[in-house]
Parts: C-alpha cells; structure tokens; sequence
C-alpha cells in the first residue's frame, strides 16, 4: 500500500485501480494527503457510511460493505488482490458477484522495480548501514574489557539515529559459537580471538525503506583462528562468484549455485547437497540472498526459490559458512540491478 499511496495513513483503506483511475477510501482525515497523489477520494460516508452505523453493523461489517461499494463505483467486477487481501473483505466481495483472484507476482512486480524516493531511501539506510558498521568494527577491535553484544548495538543504533534511520532491537552481533546459530540476536560479553557477526538492517525514515548489510569481525582484532580464516576466503571466493554472473536477467537459484560451489568443492554442507528431509545446522545452511526495500525481506528469492533479476531491484548476496560450537563467518552487500550490469551500495572492507 505504502508503494502506491507513499504517505502516512494510520486507518485501513481500500486502494483500487480500474481503467485508468485510482482511488482510495479515506475519509476527510486523510484525503488532503492522498490527493496529491493524484488518487479519487471515495469518502466512506459518501458510501453510506451514516446508513451502515444507523443500521447497527459491526466494524467488520462496515469496512467489508464501504469495500464493495467502492469496487462497484469504480466498475470493477473482477480484481486482482495480493496474498494479504484481509479474508473478511474477500469473503463479502465474492459473495456480492465480485471475482478475486490472487496474484502476488502482479504486486512483486510493481514493487520490485523501485521508486526515486525509495532507492533514495534504500542509499540513505545504507550509508547509515555503513557509519554504523565502522563503529562496530572499532569497539570490537578495541575489545575494552567487559565489551559486550547489547552495548555495540546501541551504539549503532546511536550512529543511525544521527543519519535519520533507526536500527531494531534484534539486529544480529551474534560471537563466539552464537555467531553459528542461524537468526540469533547475540549477548555477553565479548571474548578475544571470537569470530563476531554483526548483522545489521537500518530503516530510512523518511521513505519507510530498509537496507541489509553484514561483516565479520576477530575480537580483539588479532589474527583470525584458521578455522575462521577458511570460512572468510571461502564465503569471499562466494561472492566473487556471484558478482561475475550478477546482472539483469540472472537466476537466482542459478546465482545461490554458483555461490555454493567454493563450499562443496571444499566438502562443506550446503543446502543443495544435504540429504532432503534433514535439518542442516553447519556449512552454507541459508540462501544466497533476497530482495530489500519496504520489507527486509522480499522478493526476487536467491535461493532454492528463484526469480530472474530485473533492473530497479535491489537485492542482498550474503553467503556465509558455520559450525555450531565455533561459529560462522558472514559477508554481506546490497545491490541494485541496472539496465548493464549492478552498482554495489555497501561501502564498507570486507576483512575480518
């Protein structure tokens, strides 16, 4: 919703397209703001909104019958609605002869290709993305005694409060062996010679949008241990992989393919050689990457589940190798595709 009506609207509305025109029910509290979308107001109480309450109907009632009224004024006897079409809605539509049919790609494919003042908003998340990295990176090398998961990330979140982003409370400096366990936020404190995780997802205020990135560090910032060495030349050996076939047009589970073979051909676990049925917990256990802007994670799937790369999405690579009792090493960028080729947005070394 917030893709095509980009403004602050705390009710639900129904947004409907038919024939050339947009419209929106929003009442006279919102209707200023959508306008300048060039969007039709279809006030609810224009809808018979006094008749509906006079009658004694429910809240869900009301907003499933405004709904119908608004589809039938726009002429629309058959629709497209994405899987998150409320139920409720849905169920009232088809019973008044409405025809719905599901269609996520026809909703993934407007959103994948994004706006100015999204990829604005994507550049801004991630140049926080970036000051707060640096940050980590500094605390965790340094390691003063006690250092510990909770205070590094409240100074990043400090660092995107100050570029007008803000940082969630779950965003992953996970060490030690916590730096093995798939989404794991970390704790504790810090220890030398600790492989540390720190991955992070600032969102941009302004245009609601968020970026991703992830590095890996050594605590105390000495030489890695040779286990955490393998893992890092490998998941880079990864990327390069992927960045010489990454563009408009590539699959992506021929992507996450060619990210895991420096792990096979190292005898590591991947997702494409487990047994099927079987859990993995160790080796390259995820995807290769995902889609980012006004969720974390959307489409194009870089993984099993594939989509083929169109210019305007902007998408994670982050491969990554783990051992649970050790830890992992993770590295990970956020790319925009374009019409020739791909632009890098993270902006931040990758050593350990």
């Amino acid at each position: 919703m917030f893709h095509e009506v980009p403004t602050g609207i705390t009710d639900a509305f129904l947004y409907l397209e038919n024939d050339g025109r947009r419209a929106a029910t929003v009442s006279v509290l919102d209707a200023a703001k959508v306008t300048g979308f060039g969007i039709e107001i279809l006030d609810p109480n224009t809808l018979g909104m006094d008749d509906l309450v006079a009658a004694g109907l429910d809240r869900l009632a009301i907003d499933a019958e405004i709904a119908l009224r608004a589809t039938l004024a726009l002429r629309i006897s058959s629709a497209s609605v994405p899987p998150e079409f409320p139920l409720f809605v849905a169920d009232h539509l088809r019973a008044n002869g409405i025809e719905l049919t599901v269609d996520d790609d026809e909703f993934v494919r407007r959103r994948r290709v994004k706006s100015e003042t999204e990829l604005d908003g994507i550049r801004r998340a991630q140049k926080a993305a970036d000051a707060a990295m640096g940050v980590a990176r500094s605390l965790i090398h340094e390691l003063r005694p006690g250092l510990t998961s909770e205070e590094v990330r409240f100074a990043m979140q400090a660092t995107c409060e100050e570029h007008g982003c803000e940082l969630p409370d779950d965003v992953i400096v996970s060490h030690g062996a916590q730096s093995a366990i798939g989404h794991e936020s970390g704790s504790g404190a810090i220890e030398a010679g600790e492989p540390v995780v720190v991955d992070i997802w600032p969102r941009d205020r302004v245009s609601r949008c968020w970026s991703d990135m992830t590095r890996t560090f050594v605590a105390g910032g000495g030489e890695p241990p040779d286990e955490l060495a393998e893992y890092w030349r490998l998941t880079r050996d990864s990327l390069d992989r992927v960045y010489a076939d990454l563009g408009p047009g590539a699959n992506g589970r021929k992507l996450f393919e060619r990210s895991s073979e420096p792990y096979i051909e190292a005898g590591k676990p991947t997702q494409l050689t487990k047994e099927p049925g079987t859990i993995l917990e160790d080796g390259y256990f995820h995807g290769l990457g995902h889609g980012v802007g006004l969720e974390v994670h959307e489409r194009p799937h870089m993984g099993r589940l594939d989509d083929d790369l169109v210019p305007g999405d902007v998408v994670t690579v982050e491969p990554g190798c783990y051992r649970r009792g050790f830890g992992g090493c993770r590295l990970e960028d956020i790319v925009l595709i374009t019409e020739d080729g791909y632009e890098v947005l993270t902006d931040f070394p990758y050593d350990l």
